[in-house]
């Protein structure tokens, strides 16, 4: 729905003096989107493949997903975490029983969240005697963990940290996954990483340093957390990335995908019992409006995983994703990525931003991740037709540059 009255400059004004100028707008107001097409209040159409950076992952105006949401709101939205909430304890079920990890679930409202909570587990784990025995955390250099200020201080990127010192103590960045044996000490509880870094250029880890790096720490008793905010829920072609590449994480975060734009966050722990009653919460986290979501998407997702569907819509997509490799060598050097979570590395910077804005005038949405990746995050229910004409409309965008 939109307001008629409204002309977008008015809104854009209205925007300018009203919300705090944390985002970078463009001048453009969507009415309504059919699962990877968006559309203008006078009709003009887009084809979307950033899905609200990774969120919408059933795509918009889902059907299902809407009688869900409204028949939920007719009944309850929310009650406190202090009484059952069904919807929640069947889709911590649910994700359990997809991911097939050993695990309890904590729901809150964002990927910061879900990390926030992680953060908290990994501290009170090395904790001993109530004396803060172990506390050190080591992150990667590139990575994204979140803007509160403990997900911020974990965030491997400097540029984000100007204006907000002092950042938290206790948190150790690694350059790359051989570098984090060396700034391991006696100190340390966890290790928290992104499979492939969303912000920092949809570079996928190797898998056989990271299998490695999951025995090594389990040895020395130092906790495996990995961050599948944007990577989580089929995202990578599978519930989880951390399956993809064979391991079995002590602690796994998710958010984005999990509730179809609905917000929501999950921290997925090994660790069963280290929390007690009162050491963490949510107010809004697990509501039944949220979770109700989350069930749905989940149903919708597996349903497409096992008919196989998803996985031909992996193919397709990246298939098309190569040839535009091969038709531009002038501005792409590679293919990166997982599933679809992928990316194409542009010659430079200014590449990455000429094809972005190119492709919006095409009327094709498409993201920008690290110093020079074009990135692609569609929804997982869009057509082989959208995908079509969605690669139709890059190249013409990519032929005028």
């Amino acid at each position: 729905m939109f307001d008629k009255n409204y002309k977008i400059d008015d809104l854009m004004d209205i925007d300018a003096q009203y919300v705090l100028h944390t985002y970078a707008r463009k001048k453009i107001r969507f009415a309504y989107g059919k699962n990877a097409k968006l559309y203008t209040p006078c009709s003009r159409e887009f084809i979307d493949f950033g899905s609200g950076i990774g969120v919408c992952s059933v795509g918009h105006g889902n059907e299902r997903l809407a009688d869900v949401i409204a028949k939920q709101a007719r009944d309850l939205i929310h009650l406190s975490n202090l009484y059952l909430i069904e919807p929640q304890a069947l889709l911590a079920k649910k994700l359990i029983e997809l991911s097939g990890y050993d695990m309890r679930v904590f729901f809150s409202n964002s990927g910061a969240e879900a990390n926030e909570c992680a953060i908290k587990i990994a501290r009170k784990f090395g904790e001993k005697d109530g004396k803060m025995d172990r506390y050190k955390i080591v992150t990667l250099e590139s990575s994204f963990h979140g803007r509160t200020i403990s997900t911020l201080t974990a965030t491997g990127q400097d540029k984000m940290h100007t204006h907000f010192a002092p950042l938290l103590d206790g948190f150790v960045r690694a350059k790359n996954i051989a570098d984090i044996y060396r700034v391991i000490d006696e100190k340390t509880c966890g290790v928290l990483i992104e499979l492939i870094q969303g912000e920092g250029g949809i570079l996928p880890m190797d898998k056989q340093e990271i299998q490695e790096l999951a025995e090594f720490l389990k040895k020395q008793n130092i906790l495996l957390m990995v961050d599948e905010v944007q990577s989580g829920v089929f995202r990578s072609g599978e519930i989880f990335a951390s399956g993809v590449y064979g391991i079995s994480p002590d602690i796994i975060t998710t958010a984005k995908g999990l509730g179809g734009g609905v917000p929501i966050g999950a921290t997925l722990s090994a660790l069963k019992d280290v929390f007690e009653p009162s050491d963490h919460g949510s107010t809004f986290g697990g509501n039944f409006l949220s979770t109700q979501a989350g069930l749905c998407v989940l149903e919708i997702l597996e349903e497409e995983y096992t008919t196989g569907r998803l996985t031909k819509r992996i193919e397709h997509f990246n298939q098309e994703l190569e040839g535009i490799l091969n038709a531009f060598p002038r501005l792409f050097e590679k293919r990166v990525g997982i599933g679809l979570m992928c990316g194409l590395v542009a010659k430079d910077s200014q590449i990455q931003a000429n094809v972005i804005d190119k492709a919006f005038d095409m009327g094709l949405l498409i993201l920008k991740s690290g110093k020079n990746v074009v990135r692609f995050l569609p929804p997982l229910s869009i057509q082989k037709e959208e995908i079509t004409e969605g690669f139709y409309r890059l190249k013409e965008a990519c032929r005028k540059l």
